[in-house]
């Protein structure tokens, strides 16, 4: 007497359910996703049929492509995301008016939007290059630390040897476990940009670096007029 009506109504009998079932016949064609989830054993002593086995590998099969799709459309919102954050820094940087606002917007973009640990713009200049918060050092001592950085030109990413570490990130270098670098360059070599992390494995050699790629080509055609 203590059970209230609506829990007698939500148990179903065996009985019921095949009841259902037989008055429904198109119930799977409905409900074609509940095949894949059914176990129907196939009459066939103790042996495992060549049928049931199928279908178990079908069923498999079946949930590899599922794991499969989610994490493609799990990289595709991380994707749009970084899309987003991309295109408002690309906006802030051709809305600057001088080196200083245009380094600002780039620390703050890396720091806040893309949560990023260390990030480090060094323009190869001198005691005339205008004032911000980008480091100024001349190529030639670039050349001493970083010097098959700048022959190679490449955007590369994973780790890097103490001398180069120590050049790029100075005071933060016993911080960095691994990092991604792209050298600037429009005719000549224009600086270096550095992005570093606390994980020595988060930025690995097989990391793709488009992103910083991409960053680089943008600077690539803005700091030559500030310069």
């Amino acid at each position: 007497m203590s059970e209230s009506i609506t829990d007698k109504k939500e148990r179903l009998t065996e009985k019921q359910v095949a009841h259902y079932l037989k008055t429904n016949l198109d119930f799977f064609n409905r409900h074609l996703d509940l095949l894949s989830e059914l176990q129907l054993p196939h009459e066939s002593g103790k042996a495992v049929s060549l049928v049931e086995r199928q279908v178990a590998v079908l069923r498999e099969r079946n949930m590899d492509m599922r794991h499969r799709l989610s994490q493609l459309l799990d990289n595709a919102r991380e994707n749009d995301r970084l899309f987003d954050k991309t295109k408002r820094l690309v906006l802030a940087l051709l809305e600057c008016n001088d080196l200083g606002d245009l380094v600002d917007a780039l620390y703050y973009s890396f720091d806040k939007e893309f949560q990023i640990h260390y990030t480090r713009l060094i323009i190869f200049g001198n005691s005339s290059t205008p004032a911000s918060a980008a480091r100024i050092a001349s190529v030639y001592d670039a050349r001493d630390y970083i010097g098959k950085r700048l022959k190679s030109m490449n955007t590369v990413s994973g780790g890097l040897d103490v001398k180069e570490c120590q050049f790029l990130f100075d005071d933060d270098a016993p911080q960095v476990g691994s990092a991604a670098v792209a050298i600037l360059q429009h005719g000549s070599p224009l600086g270096v940009l550095a992005i570093g992390n606390q994980d020595p494995n988060y930025y690995r050699s097989s990391m793709g670096t488009l992103f910083l790629g991409y960053i680089a080509e943008v600077l690539n055609r803005l700091l030559p007029k500030y310069l």
